[in-house]
């Protein structure tokens, strides 16, 4: 059984960093691009982050310059997200994904159930 697990989420303030994890299993994602997404309260569900399986990446525009992304690629295992100088607009449920490289969550076939973020200003 595939699953991806998000942690790493929790209360911040503003201004402070979170570094969130995404585990996989079930089988090998060493070939997949792995993304982040997430979802604000009362916002469609938005594009935060990419990782191609050759460490190329790609960032959103409402995290760029504060967020990086990262993966072990020894077994494609896991996923990470650095957010650094987080904001209030940073709230919402970050969702892990491994699918096709691309911005669109169409592309992703597989999704975990998130990890809640909540920025206090």
């Amino acid at each position: 059984q595939v699953q991806l697990v998000e942690s790493g989420g929790g209360l911040v303030q503003a201004g402070g960093s979170l570094r969130l994890s995404c585990a996989a299993s079930g089988r090998t994602f060493s070939g997949d691009a792995r993304g982040w997404f997430r979802q604000g309260p009362g916002k469609e569900r938005e594009f935060v982050a990419a990782i191609s399986w050759n460490d190329y990446t790609n960032v959103g525009d409402s995290v760029k310059g504060r967020s990086t992304i990262s993966r072990d690629n020894a077994y494609g295992t896991m996923v990470y997200l650095q957010m650094n100088s987080l904001k209030p607009d940073d709230t919402g449920v970050y969702y892990c994904a491994a699918g096709k490289y691309s911005r669109d969550e169409d592309d992703y076939d597989y999704w975990g159930q998130g990890t809640q973020v909540t920025v206090s200003s």
